[in-house]
């Protein structure tokens, strides 16, 4: 594979050569690096390089440059190169520039020359940005292959296990021209779709996903059985509480059910997150958590289910669905929230063909030119609309409420309005959906008219409420009546402890009916359903397990 292009653009000869010598000296053995002077030339050399299927990661473009500004040079050369990171070098004086040029071009840094050191100013944004295209456009695709009608409720289940997992991997209809490895490792044979095909040509047909994750390296299984910590769920905040519990030198381990990331990994993109100006994708936030948690010696088990939970003396303990029990001091349950199912005809048929719950990221591509539907109006269905449209032909939200207004960030419905191809159909829920084998139809009720209304579509995706996953806890710990947990002061009825709680002491803040048990995020009872809250109690849960343990 073509090694990919870093190209830079300045039309002052010194910034232009500095620039060129940093990046070749860092990145010159994996990128080619290539330094123009003038915006028009740089215009072309991306229109021949598109031409001949070459890709660019990244563009390091001044902003005050003669003819066109380093602005006005990203909006002509993205729509040749989308998805390739975008740097902005600016003087002091262009910072309003460099923050109109987040929402003009979705600038994903600015740097205020000159960036000497480039060790410390320079290099840690690049590779950053660097690894985040590698990760998003399989750059290091090792060819792994989905082959799978897109109508499989099957197919969309391995993609979207891929997806989540950051396995880079690449789709095919069956029959459809592929890479020659691809078909001579099918063969001629007849195979039971949707097929799994791995870099060195082992086939996989209807793979279960425990099968699919050993193969591919994930592990399910620990490495010891006795933890300081174990955090059940790899969201923001479970990948917070383990951050923190590593760094501290408790033994640690994260238990995730599907892939890190949680119900936030899913986001097409985080614009309100402290300290990304441009924002970041979900799973740009899940990739970069778990590389620090690993960094400071937290162990991650994804696949795994956690099934139960025991008390037994001082120790606390997990069962996982393979059968393997670990035991701790303290358990963190930060298992997050699903999508809520919709209770409408039709729904239940047609999941994985045609109507989805998230998978904005998973799916988006395949609804290239297509007329897309979304339910829900909270910041989420948001984000994914603003994503399809750039795929879409057509996006229509469908939204219970008058306005988003009532449940949406004032910052993202001002993005929709901008979107020309994004209506919203506010007063409407989801009558009905009709298909045979795949999603034809959909009846829209409007409330304001008083009408239902029929839609041909191929696309749906549901985001609406939040159910906790905490169901293997039910007898347990004690829930409310939706299933979050409940903690802290809120276990108190009247001043008095729940039956359950034998200790003098009342819960912490965090702590649930079972003392050495915690909650965070999502998934206790009271939360604000925003990632910056879930990574703040995943934080500061770590000083109330210091305690349990201290007093235990």
């Amino acid at each position: 594979m073509a090694k990919p292009y870093i190209l830079a653009v300045d039309d002052d000869p010194q910034v232009l050569r500095a620039v060129e010598r940093d990046l070749k000296s860092q990145y010159g053995t994996e990128y080619r690096v290539v330094a123009v002077d003038a915006p028009d030339k740089a215009i072309d050399m991306v229109r021949q390089l598109t031409a001949r299927g070459d890709r660019v990661a990244l563009f390091v473009v001044d902003q005050r440059m003669p003819g066109m500004s380093g602005t006005e040079f990203l909006r002509a050369a993205l729509p040749m190169q989308p998805d390739a990171r975008r740097v902005l070098l600016t003087a002091y004086a262009d910072s309003n520039a460099a923050i109109d040029a987040i929402n003009k071009v979705r600038l994903n840094h600015y740097l205020m020359k000159p960036w000497e050191p480039p060790e410390q100013n320079l290099f840690p944004v690049l590779t950053d940005l660097l690894g985040d295209w590698t990760a998003g456009n399989g750059a290091t695709f090792e060819g792994t292959y989905v082959v799978g009608d897109r109508w499989s409720p099957g197919t969309h289940k391995l993609k979207d296990f891929l997806a989540k997992s950051q396995i880079p991997y690449r789709w095919i209809e069956p029959g459809a021209a592929g890479d020659p490895r691809v078909m001579t490792a099918l063969g001629t044979e007849e195979r039971a779709l949707p097929v799994v095909v791995f870099s060195d040509g082992t086939v996989m047909e209807k793979p279960e996903i425990p099968e699919l994750a050993a193969k591919l390296g994930l592990s399910s299984s620990p490495a010891r059985d006795f933890y300081d910590v174990i955090v059940i769920g790899a969201g923001p905040a479970g990948l917070a509480c383990a951050l923190y519990c590593s760094t501290e030198g408790l033994r640690t381990v994260l238990v995730e059910r599907e892939a890190p990331g949680g119900q936030a990994g899913l986001s097409s993109r985080i614009e309100n997150y402290l300290g990304f100006p441009s924002g970041l994708s979900g799973a740009d936030l899940a990739r970069r958590g778990v590389a620090q948690v690993k960094r400071f010696g937290t162990e991650l088990l994804s696949p795994a289910r956690a099934v139960n939970l025991n008390a037994d003396g001082e120790y606390r303990i997990v069962t996982l669905d393979n059968g393997r029990e670990l035991t701790a001091h303290s358990v963190v349950i930060a298992s997050g929230v699903q999508w809520r199912r919709l209770d409408v005809a039709g729904m239940d048929r047609l999941t994985g063909a045609g109507v989805y719950y998230g998978a904005a990221t998973t799916e988006a591509s395949s609804c290239e030119g297509e007329d897309v539907f979304v339910v829900g109006g909270a910041n989420s269905a948001g984000q994914a609309a603003v994503h399809f449209a750039d795929y879409a032909k057509s996006v229509t939200m469908l939204v219970r409420a008058d306005s988003l207004s009532e449940s949406m960030s004032h910052y993202l419905m001002e993005r929709i309005k901008e979107i020309p191809n994004i209506q919203v159909i506010p007063n409407a829920e989801l009558a009905r959906v009709e298909g045979n084998g795949r999603l034809s139809k959909i009846f829209i009720q409007r409330h304001d008219l008083g009408t239902v209304e029929e839609r041909d579509a191929k696309a749906l995706f549901v985001f609406i409420g939040a159910e906790p996953h905490t169901q293997w806890l039910d007898g347990t710990v004690i829930r409310d009546e939706k299933g979050f947990l409940i903690t802290g002061a809120n276990l108190l009825k009247d001043g008095k402890k729940p039956a359950s709680w034998k200790l003098q002491r009342d819960p912490y803040l965090l702590e649930t009916s079972v003392p050495g048990v915690f909650a965070v995020g999502d998934a206790r009872d009271g939360a604000v359903r925003r990632v910056a809250n879930s990574v703040g109690e995943g934080s500061i849960v770590l000083y109330f397990i210091r305690q349990h343990m201290a007093n235990r």
